[in-house]
């Protein structure tokens, strides 16, 4: 653990004494590492209760700039060093312009614990500070690789900390060697594509569909689909006799015949789905992710 901590520090240009912001929860790794960095690298770490709104007036006013001005008043109207927050968190924070402004002031802000969609990112790209997605699990003590999420250096591809090497097995599933957090190789369930050292995380092996012989990634084809449908969606799948299974979109839409037509202008033929389902809600996880056996589940009940 403290070797992950200097390793995130020495990337992020950290010191001894700079400040950083906990509202994760300390029963996860996310937030443990938090603490190990300020520990092991001299950080001055403070807390506000883990919720949807870590940066809100009640929260800096009542549990941080009584105790600890005058430096809270000044991380107040300043920034801070280093923040990690999980996507839904840097959601809520956009939407509020007052939470909005202290976002803009962190120095380093690390967004993990789920994917960042295209909505979220591209309310980023202009931010005046460094915004990353990390890469990371429990095995390997939180993130092993960044990608800025914002300026000139913005990017798809995630690039491994030093010392970490990446490659790819016959599922072209991610494997990670870090040996200063982990012991041997790590084979990930994460598909990916490499290059020139770096990766791009396509989704996860458990959610290929395969149709008719042709693999089709369910996060690709949601990717694909995000930017031209506005209304809730969900890409799934049910057996299928002839081609061993085929693609569903659950939606919670009742108009699904201009569904059909977006998909066929915007996907690969063999990507379209077969089945447009419409449903109450879309099967959800507490984070905000979507629920795929869930999904499934219901998809089979329904078709």
């Amino acid at each position: 653990m403290e070797a992950s901590a200097r390793i995130t520090c020495n990337f992020l240009g950290l010191k001894e004494g700079d400040t950083a912001l906990l509202c994760l929860p300390l029963d996860y790794i996310a937030g443990k590492m938090m603490m190990v960095r300020a520990l092991t690298c001299g950080l001055q770490l403070f807390s506000v209760e883990p919720s949807g709104h870590p940066l809100n007036n009640v929260q800096w006013s009542n549990r941080f700039l009584k105790r600890f001005a005058p430096l809270g008043q000044r991380m107040f109207n300043n920034q801070w060093s280093l923040v990690a927050m999980v996507p839904l968190q840097v959601w809520n924070s956009l939407q509020v312009p007052e939470e909005r402004e202290r976002l803009m002031q962190i120095r380093h802000l690390i967004i993990g614990g789920g994917a960042i969609n295209d909505e979220l990112a591209e309310a980023l790209k202009d931010f005046p500070n460094a915004v990353w997605s990390t890469y990371g699990m429990t095995e390997t003590l939180s993130h092993i690789a960044l990608r800025r999420l914002n300026g000139k250096e913005r990017s798809d591809w995630y690039t491994p900390f030093e010392g970490v090497t990446i490659s790819l097995n016959e599922d072209n599933c991610l494997c990670i060697n870090a040996p200063a957090v982990h012991d041997g190789l790590l084979v990930t369930n994460d598909i990916a594509v490499l290059e020139n050292g770096r990766f791009r995380i396509l989704g996860r092996k458990d959610n290929v569909i395969c149709s008719g012989g042709v693999k089709i990634q369910i996060e690709e084809v949601e990717r694909m689909l995000r930017a031209h449908v506005r209304v809730p969606y969900l890409i799934t799948k049910v057996p299928d006799a002839r081609l061993g299974e085929a693609v569903v979109l659950l939606t919670t839409a009742a108009d699904v015949e201009s569904l059909r037509d977006i998909c066929h202008q915007v996907l690969p033929p063999y990507w379209c789905p077969r089945h447009f389902l419409s449903v109450e809600s879309l099967p959800m996880t507490a984070t905000g992710k979507p629920a795929r056996a869930e999904a499934e589940r219901l998809a089979r009940d329904i078709y």
